[in-house]
């Protein structure tokens, strides 16, 4: 009898080890609240090793534990880049911030597509902020329209696949939104919905699939399984407009 409550003990025991624990938590969201608020050099420098904390080493253990499920979609993602580049910046370009803060109380995971040169790509993203959180796929234009990947291989797939959009729609609305930009005068608008038309692909120069989540769930020890499901959604998206094979 006593072995059998030993034995029983010690499963529990190894239970209770192998239970995956949450990597982000409420100190994060707590972090960039204040960030916002306090949004500052002086603030920031005295909150860097509560930063490294909550921000940076929550991320890149997240990274560690999507990359598997990412790489399982195409073994040619980078899930190592070098100089952070699975990480979006916070600190921010303030000659190009109207509201002149120096700091986005945000951070992003992202997954880039292969793409030769240095022009833009698509991207697998999961983003955290104060009280929000979202995933999915986006894809930009940048400065240098013809060199990116929108311009050179999404362009001609669309109007050569007039139904893909549509069929893409169907799969995903309800549990996704979509918005786009267009160029319109030389001004970027945004445009909510699935990009359809020829004349759509044509202006097109952002396009964003996203899903959002609360807060709570991306808490939970379970957020690296849901950010691999949401991934998997939108995979198509970024091989259709990233990927040439």
């Amino acid at each position: 009898m006593r072995s059998q409550v030993r034995n029983h003990a010690v499963a529990r025991s190894r239970q209770n080890m192998a239970k995956p624990e949450p990597i982000l938590t409420q100190e994060t969201f707590r972090f960039f609240r204040d960030l916002a608020r306090h949004n500052q050099k002086t603030w920031m420098d005295a909150n860097r090793e509560r930063y490294q904390e909550c921000v940076v080493r929550p991320f890149r253990r997240l990274l560690e534990a999507t990359a598997p499920a990412v790489l399982a979609l195409d073994s040619r993602f980078d899930t190592a880049a070098p100089g952070g580049r699975n990480f979006s910046r916070i600190n921010r370009d303030t000659r190009f911030a109207k509201d002149k803060t120096p700091y986005r109380p945000q951070m992003y995971l992202k997954f880039c597509a292969p793409f030769p040169g240095d022009g833009e790509t698509g991207e697998l993203y999961g983003g955290v902020s104060a009280n929000a959180v979202t995933a999915g796929f986006r894809i930009y234009a940048g400065s240098k329209y013809k060199e990116s990947a929108l311009a050179q291989i999404a362009f001609p797939r669309a109007i050569a696949e007039s139904g893909w959009s549509a069929r893409q729609k169907k799969r995903l609305t309800g549990r996704y939104e979509s918005y786009w930009y267009a160029m319109e005068k030389g001004e970027w608008k945004e445009q909510s919905g699935w990009p359809a038309s020829a004349e759509d692909w044509k202006k097109l120069r952002a396009w964003v699939v996203r899903r959002k989540l609360s807060p709570v769930a991306a808490t939970r020890a379970s957020f690296p399984g849901e950010l691999g499901k949401i991934f998997r959604d939108v995979y198509p998206l970024l091989r259709f407009t990233s990927l040439k094979d």
